[in-house]
């Protein structure tokens, strides 16, 4: 079988004509003129494909003509994550609460031992006075309550369950006192030192859920929202005009949307987050030969350092704004828009 098909071969390779050289090998050239047979049969079928030119007198409309092609394109817009800062440090946990409190008292066991003969001589009025204090307070460390860490009970230094004195709120309330009952002189009947006390951690906003106030929540990073006129929350923004960057049309937008009375300051030149919207069915401008599949926003970083956004003037048909933290703004946000840019939201 073998020998005979290679006889085959040998007698198809006399009687094909050869178009090449003498120099080149048979084997060779049955490879080039397979080639060949495979590049006409490809153009052959090209030409089959392809549909035959109209006659003249042919009343068949073209296509081409009556069904020009559109070009699929998306409006892109230029979005403000326009965000204020936390303004006071987070809450401690009960961990830190209760490591804090340890750390005061084994500070004032060990560290802080005072002899008060080298400072008082004994039997003077300065060491009466020093014994006087120190029954008052048992303690040099006010915020803590009454520990004596010389006494037998030295080692009674743990905060028990449910103690108000590792709670920054008593703490400070017993400072205050301390201090209030101090007086200016030594004499009787001297006027007490005024001491002013600190403010509150939780505002009036926060007790009242005034979500467009900005002194609210002072522990959270609050990024500013607004709604549009179908209803729908989200960031500032509004498509890119011819010429501008992506720097320059979040600045427009945050004008037009929130006002001027605010004292904002764009972080850089490149956007943080994008998000694509896709329509359900895209939009066909024939004018303008394009097919609208959605949009593409790309959202620029913003801080805000005074002011408050005010959308009477607006021209972008916004009707509410509120300041939101990251887990108030999922339970407004529509959940494919929460997917997009929750990645750029801080957690605190």
């Amino acid at each position: 079988m073998a020998a005979g098909s290679n006889g085959a071969k040998r007698i198809a390779t006399l009687l094909r004509p050869s178009v090449f050289d003498s120099a080149v090998c048979r084997s060779c050239q049955e490879t080039l003129v397979r080639r060949n047979y495979a590049t006409a049969a490809a153009a052959a079928a090209q030409s089959q494909a392809e549909p035959a030119p109209p006659s003249p007198g042919s009343s068949k409309p073209d296509t081409a003509a009556t069904h020009p092609v559109l070009k699929p394109t998306y409006v892109i817009n230029a979005g403000v994550v326009l965000s204020r800062p936390p303004q006071v440090t987070r809450d401690l946990t009960p961990f830190e609460k209760s490591y804090y409190f340890y750390q005061k008292r084994l500070n004032e066991r060990l560290a802080l031992p005072f002899t008060r003969y080298f400072y008082f001589k004994r039997g003077t009025p300065a060491d009466e006075d020093w014994k006087r204090k120190y029954r008052e307070r048992q303690t040099p460390s006010r915020d803590i309550g009454k520990y004596n860490a010389y006494s037998p009970e030295a080692w009674n230094d743990e905060l028990l369950v449910g103690a108000v004195e590792s709670e920054p709120e008593h703490q400070v309330e017993m400072l205050v006192r301390d201090a209030e009952g101090t007086t200016s002189g030594s004499q009787e009947g001297s006027k007490k030192e005024e001491v002013p006390r600190p403010f509150p951690r939780v505002t009036e906003a926060d007790q009242k859920n005034d979500q467009k106030s900005l002194n609210r929540a002072l522990q959270r990073t609050l990024y500013l929202l607004v709604q549009t006129k179908e209803g729908y929350w989200k960031f500032p923004s509004s498509p890119v005009e011819q010429g501008e960057s992506l720097r320059l049309a979040a600045e427009r937008t945050l004008a037009q949307s929130a006002g001027i009375n605010m004292n904002t300051w764009m972080v850089g030149y490149h956007p943080i987050g994008h998000h694509i919207y896709n329509n359900r069915k895209p939009k066909v401008d024939e004018k303008a030969g394009i097919q609208l599949l959605g949009e593409k926003t790309f959202f620029m970083k913003g801080r805000i350092m005074a002011g408050q956004a005010d959308l009477k003037a607006n021209s972008l048909g916004l009707q509410d704004f509120k300041w939101l933290a990251k887990d108030e703004i999922q339970s407004l946000v529509l959940p494919q828009y929460f997917s997009h840019i929750r990645n750029v939201l801080a957690e605190r």
